[in-house]
């Protein structure tokens, strides 16, 4: 990833998005030839000068300091992610910048016990770049079998993005894909040197005919809870709560858990696939005939 060009252009998304009404800045009577803030005016909410904060946004200042970093994160009104997002690209040294091991990722025997104990609810481990890392049967009975597929294939926004099934079986498919996106850009301000994830973002590029403009609107997120539904073609429709969780121990993967309300037609509708699946289960358990 181009850090100068990252950041430049993650900064006028951001600066065009805020109003001056919305900063309380007094209108000059100017005529505004670009949506949002202007780079003086950015500037004199942040403290800094106009040519500063002109060097900044083009990645021509080296490292700022975190109190401008701050000031900037403050002025744009970013949240959360877009702080995270922010201090990744202006903070850390491109020629230090983390990359991503090369060396696959490895759930450790625990989480596979506690993926089996919430057999109750899908849930599953995502690992870097958005890796399917393991899945409990319902996740893969939910969503699709991850285990089937060749394990470089195992990765969640490439199933949302180029999975037909995804389309169907998603509700809401546009946000929830967009949201994916997000995530790996997220990523990419972490770790600009991961080379797998450059080739899973170019192939997401020539392969999704929405992820280009997704990925240029240079939206963060780093997924922590909220809702989802899905349409099974067994089971129906089924909507449900969902919460991340950082690993404990390994901060590069996620317990993703999507729970649902005791008694709903949802839970219904999970407990029916349960049953439905219960033969596979039992399986895949049952020792080799002779």
């Amino acid at each position: 990833m181009d850090r100068s060009k990252e950041i430049a252009d993650f900064l006028r998304s951001r600066r065009a998005a805020i109003t001056p009404e919305q900063t309380g800045l007094d209108l000059d009577g100017r005529v505004r030839r670009v949506p949002g803030l202007r780079r003086d005016e950015v500037a004199r909410l942040a403290g800094v000068s106009t040519e500063y904060y002109t060097r900044l946004e083009q990645g021509r200042v080296g490292t700022p300091s975190a109190e401008v970093v701050e000031a900037l994160c403050r002025t744009l009104r970013l949240d959360a992610s877009e702080r995270e997002h922010l201090t990744d690209l202006l903070l850390r040294n491109p020629r230090t910048a983390r990359r991503a091991p090369a060396r696959p990722q490895r759930v450790r025997p625990g989480l596979y016990l506690m993926l089996d104990t919430l057999s109750h609810v899908p849930a599953f481990i995502l690992g870097r770049r958005t890796d399917v890392l393991a899945a409990n049967q319902l996740a893969k009975a939910v969503l699709t079998d991850f285990d089937a597929l060749p394990a470089t294939r195992r990765n969640l926004a490439r199933y949302y993005l180029l999975d037909p099934q995804a389309r169907e079986r998603v509700g809401d498919w546009e946000k929830i894909a967009a949201e994916t996106v997000a995530m790996l850009r997220l990523e990419a301000g972490r770790y600009p040197n991961d080379r797998q994830l450059a080739d899973l973002v170019g192939e997401l590029t020539l392969l999704s005919p929405e992820f280009s403009g997704w990925w240029n609107d240079h939206r963060v997120l780093r997924r922590t809870h909220g809702a989802k539904h899905y349409f099974h073609p067994v089971v129906g429709e089924m909507h449900f709560s969902y919460e991340s969780f950082q690993v404990p121990g390994d901060a590069e993967q996620t317990l993703c858990v999507y729970n649902v309300e005791p008694g709903s037609d949802s839970a219904k509708a999970l407990q029916l696939l349960s049953s439905w699946t219960a033969p596979e289960i039992a399986a895949a358990d049952a020792p080799p005939v002779p």
